[in-house]
């Protein structure tokens, strides 16, 4: 989970360090795709009853979030010129 969770942040990084918003929206969507990891294994986690409930459900809460704000960032980065 830390390993999937590390790769949102670093795509994020990578495309920032790119030279055009083409290459930048790539990486944002590689790290989106990354954000359904840990929800995925946060899913499993609480359908085999491993950790407290509560804390699973936030911490998918805040996944489902950041994969919003990155869609978001995506949809800004789309409409500027390449």
């Amino acid at each position: 989970m830390r390993r999937a969770s590390v790769s949102i942040p670093s795509n994020i990084a990578e495309g920032a360090g790119r030279l055009n918003s083409r290459e930048y929206k790539q990486y944002l969507g590689i790290a989106r795709g990354s954000s359904f990891e840990p929800q995925t294994q946060l899913t499993i986690a609480a359908e085999l009853r491993f950790g407290d409930p509560a804390q699973l459900r936030e911490a998918e809460i805040l996944c489902d979030e950041i994969g919003r704000m990155l869609f978001g960032v995506i949809q800004a980065v789309s409409k500027q010129p390449e």
